[in-house]
């Protein structure tokens, strides 16, 4: 298992981050394709999370006012429950970090907050969006 960072000048890579956000998000979830991608832009920095080469799980990385966030946040379904979505989040919050960054936001599902929790994310119910499969609740991590 191997998380690489995405950069704007890496093609290659971010083919692989489209690929896996197609594949968990488009085919897994019924998300349309411009609906996933339509706020990404050419300047968007990524991380990849590999298998033996293979690209399997990624998560979009940006700072806005000083907050880090990560966004987008996608694994292969067969990948999912082996530890290939939390060491992208680890490997998000390092990048974050030597960037200056204190705190970390992630808008996650609902179904998927205990995997945030896990890793240290506290859910603020009074930032709730979306509804159904995609109810969202905000959550936020401080940085040592």
């Amino acid at each position: 298992m191997e998380a690489v960072r995405v950069t704007k000048d890496k093609e290659w890579l971010k083919a692989g981050v489209y690929f896996v956000r197609t594949q968990a998000m488009c085919f897994g979830f019924g998300v349309p394709l411009e609906m996933e991608f339509e706020d990404d832009t050419a300047e968007q920095e990524y991380i990849l999370v590999l298998d033996d080469g293979k690209p399997v799980s990624t998560c979009r990385v940006s700072v806005e006012e000083g907050v880090g966030h990560v966004e987008r946040v996608a694994t292969l379904e067969s990948y999912r429950g082996k530890h290939f979505g939390a060491a992208g989040i680890v490997a998000a919050e390092q990048w974050l970090k030597e960037k200056g960054v204190k705190t970390i936001a992630i808008n996650s599902r609902e179904a998927a907050l205990g995997f945030y929790e896990k890793l240290g994310y506290v859910a603020d119910y009074t930032q709730v969006s979306g509804s159904g499969e995609f109810r969202c609740v905000m959550t936020t991590k401080t940085l040592d």
